[in-house]
């Protein structure tokens, strides 16, 4: 995980394109200078982060599901419940689901364990769009590679 670039994905351990269902994981980081602020003394990973691992998790089955001809963009956040506190240096396991999909969006549900236990959840939407530039495109395919992404999920 590298919080500062927005890398929340450590790698993608599972992703079953029939089922519609992926699991990632993360390791927290140790050391950030986002636990300096929250909380001193106390660090926990912000809520926010979590819900942003959530909907890259989300992202990446989405983009085996449409063969990475469209880039899903995060769209809305329903019900996201922080469930219990994340330390650093905790391994995150990341699971999604799709609940929907047609008309440009699709939406997904999504969890953050740790050890099994369940540490938040949410419903997350997304629209879609084809690439809309070649520079994001090689960044996603770059970013692919980084987390392990099966390039047999694109396969017909």
């Amino acid at each position: 995980m590298h919080l500062e670039y927005f890398q929340l994905i450590d790698r993608i351990l599972d992703l079953n394109t029939a089922e519609k269902t992926i699991t990632a994981e993360a390791r927290v980081p140790e050391v950030n200078t986002i636990f300096e602020g929250h909380f001193p003394g106390h660090p926990i990973m912000p809520g926010v982060l979590l819900i942003e691992s959530m909907a890259q998790t989300s992202g990446w089955l989405l983009l085996a599901l449409m063969k990475f001809e469209r880039m899903p963009f995060l769209a809305a956040v329903k019900e996201a419940k922080m469930r219990g506190f994340v330390s650093p240096g905790e391994l995150l396991t990341i699971e999604a689901n799709v609940l929907h999909e047609g008309s440009g969006y699709a939406m997904t549900e999504a969890r953050v364990k740790v050890g099994g236990k369940l540490r938040c959840n949410a419903t997350i939407t997304f629209s879609h769009v084809p690439f809309p530039n070649p520079e994001l495109r090689g960044h996603m395919d770059a970013e692919a590679k980084r987390v392990g992404f099966p390039q047999q999920a694109l396969l017909p």
